[in-house]
């Protein structure tokens, strides 16, 4: 059996001894492959009419438009509602791609069958159950905010802004660190994406933990992303190992603040829950129950 290559020499060596394991979350993009087929109809309709004469071809090019964008706010409907669904509080998407992109499939797919010499009643048909089709298919947008019992609308909205705000800081971290296509420098940034997210994930459970998270979510997630950003463009132009070493020093220490902060978060969760269970046993106590 092939067995890799390894040891001290070998180029692998310094990440192969390092014992801290990855707490690296895969994640899977929402939008997959059955929107990315959706982007088909619109080359075919085109590549299909170019012999057709030029009301044809306008036609198409019209359909093939209105086909793209239809695919694209699917596809970008299908990560908003991803992010939703992930979240413990969060708002409805503001603007419903998924019906909209319903909408305009059955315009594209109306044209594209007018192009074909169907009649306008046969064509609007076409479109309307291609529109069915695909609402079937995807469904709608999310028509509700998520909300959390006992937790007030103010508060969540907070948390809602300040965990849009972090998931941004990181997922710029993450595209600047990617395009210096360093695997080893990808997975030390990811490493420390996934300690945030724990975070992230506490506060949103308990959106009273914001207070005490707010500075690592804002403040400090702000300036990593600025610093991350910085260092991609020098580690760029020039690859100096002493700039790598202060950067990675730097995650070093965010991860170990965050992930402190985070279990203190979750102590600090454990304690307001044994005294709320001790009021209760008192109460019960007293009441003879």
């Amino acid at each position: 059996m092939a067995k890799r290559f390894g040891g001290q020499f070998s180029p692998d060596a310094a990440d192969q001894d390092k014992t801290r394991p990855l707490a690296v979350h895969r994640k899977v993009d929402a939008a997959g492959a059955r929107s990315n087929i959706l982007f088909i109809p619109a080359i075919v309709l085109f590549f299909t009419t170019l012999n057709d004469g030029a009301t044809a071809l306008m036609l198409a090019l019209l359909g093939a438009g209105v086909l793209t964008l239809a695919a694209w706010l699917l596809r970008e409907g299908l990560r908003a509602e991803a992010a939703y669904n992930a979240r413990k509080v969060a708002r409805r998407p503001a603007i419903p791609r998924k019906m909209m992109a319903t909408v305009l499939t059955g315009a594209g797919i109306a044209i594209a069958a007018f192009v074909k010499d169907t009649s306008l009643v046969g064509s609007a048909l076409y479109g309307v159950i291609a529109a069915a089709l695909h609402s079937a298919a995807f469904g709608i947008d999310p028509l509700r905010d998520k909300q959390m019992d006992g937790i007030d609308t103010f508060q969540q909205d907070r948390v809602a802004r300040v965990v849009d705000q972090a998931e941004a800081h990181l997922g710029v971290m993450k595209t600047k660190i990617e395009a210096l296509r360093d695997r080893p420098l990808a997975q030390r940034v990811a490493q420390f994406q996934a300690i945030a997210e724990e975070m992230i994930e506490t506060v949103q459970e308990d959106p009273r933990d914001l207070t005490q998270a707010r500075k690592f979510l804002s403040v400090y997630l702000e300036g990593a992303r600025d610093a991350t950003i910085k260092f991609a463009d020098i580690y760029q132009r020039a690859q100096d190992d002493a700039v790598r070493k202060d950067y990675e020093s730097l995650l070093d220490d965010l991860e170990t603040n965050f992930a402190k902060r985070t279990q203190k978060l979750l102590l600090d969760d454990r304690s307001d829950m044994d005294i709320e269970i001790k009021v209760l046993r008192d109460r019960l106590q007293r009441e003879g129950l």
